[in-house]
């Protein structure tokens, strides 16, 4: 049967099988590789979820963001408020990589002192509540677009408030790099690969063909 097939459709076919195959193994590699990304990502703010539990998340009674009594949450919203401003304003060259952040940092600082201290008590639920959104969403893939995004804001907000922090030890493009990863989560959309979004988003294709704004918008955050 073989013979009476040209060898030149022979080769064609032979090389389409082959293709067919590397494009299996590489979507199947690249499924892999985006889970545990989005799920290593996942696990990290989902480990940080039980140093800041409510009610009191890990603060004083009198929610001190300064001196001894400045513990769990509130130490480190302190942290982001003071220490950055003076420490960057003074040295810029303590910046992470180089990149002089004075001005950004000492706005960060300016938004804390100004809207998170004060509203510390009804924010913490909020910071609390967005870490565990972060957490279910990108080790399920549930919504995993808005989580990454909402990843992208954290670690945007620790890559500029902690910069050049001296009380704060650590390799200087950790906080960069999980923004670097963050992003990339957000480009990738991970559920599309793995997780609920898989199931979600025929659903909500079909939601947005009959002309739902709703699920537009809901698609466009898997």
């Amino acid at each position: 049967m073989e013979e009476s097939v040209p060898a030149e459709n022979r080769e064609r076919q032979r090389s389409g099988g082959v293709a067919a195959s590397s494009a299996r193994w590489e979507r199947w590699l690249r499924t892999v590789v985006v889970a545990l990304a989005s799920i290593g990502i996942g696990y990290l703010f989902f480990s940080n979820l039980w140093w800041m539990l409510p009610p009191n998340f890990g603060c004083s009674e009198d929610f001190q963001f300064e001196g001894e009594n400045a513990n769990g949450l509130c130490f480190w919203v302190g942290t982001l408020s003071g220490e950055p401003r003076t420490v960057l304003t003074s040295n810029l060259s303590s910046a992470p990589l180089g990149v002089p952040l004075g001005w950004v940092a000492r706005a960060n600082g300016v938004f804390i002192d100004g809207f998170v201290e004060p509203n510390i008590r009804w924010l913490a639920y909020v910071i609390w509540g967005t870490v565990a959104f972060v957490s279910l969403s990108l080790i399920l893939g549930l919504f995993s677009r808005l989580g990454a995004l909402l990843a992208t804001v954290v670690a945007l907000e620790l890559a500029i408030g902690l910069a050049g922090v001296s009380s704060v030890r650590g390799w200087e493009w950790a906080f960069p790099l999980m923004l670097l990863l963050s992003i990339a989560l957000f480009g990738l959309a991970p559920g599309r690969y793995f997780g609920l979004d898989r199931l979600l988003r025929p659903r909500l294709v079909a939601l947005r063909d009959r002309g739902s704004r709703v699920g537009r918008l809901l698609l466009a955050l898997t």
